[in-house]
């Protein structure tokens, strides 16, 4: 078990919203900084699929692993200390092999389609592993209900995983799709507390967000709800310089006909913002984001990075409440 505070140090709550490995740092910072019960982070499952007749949750799973200090430091996915036996089998067998699932990592996906295949929602079963690993935070699935995403690809159709894994995002990309999006809804505890303005802070984690971020915002009663919410809603940039520290971000965007930037990034999500936070290496494109901007370190390379970048969003978002910005002003009533 990581070790956390045991209360929150400001009596901050905030909710985060994450894909995977970038977007599974900062949620740790967060855990870390905020302590007990006073992080939510309702995470991606627009890239969950089927896989040897299991239902995989690569992003949840990423998240429980990260706040739970279960993940490799090494690999930045996956179970640390873990072993192949399986997968080794499954080459000898000449079985699917291309998507990489250790022994320990295995084991859960084998207990939550167990018991998805019982009748439990997939909520039900996430908030239980995290207390069986020993989380303190709220970590939910975005929707209950499938939401897949689905790349459209100059060689066609490609589901998510053949398109990100199998295929390494190397077909160049047309459009996504998010299939069953429209008529996915969002937890209700969540849409409750952006009505209520129970969190001090929305903070977007710095995930993909064509391919983490946008899955959940396109189910409409969540955008409805962050768009409508009194709780100052912050965005961390995943670009740094133009450039994705990891995964395909920039690619993507270039492909969609965009340039890769901070910018890019903030209009991206537009209304829904209140500020928006970028590398220091970006700042000179303060000027032209359209909301109020922090410029600072989002570089997440060691343990200390990922609590001073949760530090600095939690502040951010506290002196946006303080002075009103514009999405205070844009929410009010009447």
């Amino acid at each position: 078990m990581l070790d956390v505070e045991p209360k929150s140090k400001n009596g901050s709550q905030v909710l985060a919203l994450c894909g995977g490995v970038g977007g599974a740092k900062l949620a740790l910072g967060l855990y870390r900084v905020l302590g007990r019960d006073a992080l939510t982070v309702l995470v991606n499952t627009g890239d969950d699929f089927e896989h040897l007749s299991l239902h995989v949750s690569p992003d949840i799973d990423t998240v429980l692993y990260t706040l739970g200090g279960l993940a490799d430091p090494e690999r930045g996915w996956g179970r640390a200390a873990e072993t192949w036996n399986c997968m080794e089998t499954l080459r000898l067998l000449q079985a699917e092999d291309w998507f990489l699932l250790g022994d320990r990592d295995l084991a859960v996906h084998i207990e939550r389609s167990h018991r998805l295949r019982q009748g439990e929602a997939l909520s039900e079963i996430v908030q239980d592993f995290a207390a069986r690993f020993s989380i303190l935070a709220t970590i939910l699935p975005m929707s209950d209900d499938s939401v897949r995403t689905e790349v459209e690809t100059e060689e066609g159709l490609l589901a998510f995983q053949e398109y990100f894994v199998r295929r390494r995002c190397e077909p160049k990309l047309r459009g996504i799709r998010y299939r069953g999006a429209e008529t996915a809804q969002a937890p209700a505890r969540i849409l409750t507390a952006l009505a209520d303005g129970t969190f001090d802070a929305v903070v977007i984690c710095p995930s993909n967000p064509v391919l983490s971020i946008d899955p959940m915002l396109r189910i409409p009663n969540l955008r409805d709800a962050l768009a409508g919410t009194r709780s100052p809603v912050v965005a961390v940039s995943p670009l740094v310089g133009g450039r994705a520290l990891k995964g395909p971000a920039a690619k993507i965007l270039r492909e969609l006909g965009q340039t890769p930037s901070a910018r890019t990034i903030a209009e991206h999500y537009g209304e829904l913002l209140d500020g928006f936070v970028l590398d220091a290496a970006d700042a000179q494109e303060c000027p032209t984001i359209p909301v109020p901007t922090l410029s600072t370190r989002t570089v997440m390379t060691s343990l200390e990075d990922r609590e001073e970048l949760a530090r600095a969003c939690i502040s951010f978002a506290r002196s946006l409440a303080e002075c009103g910005g514009a999405a205070a002003r844009r929410k009010e009533p009447g």
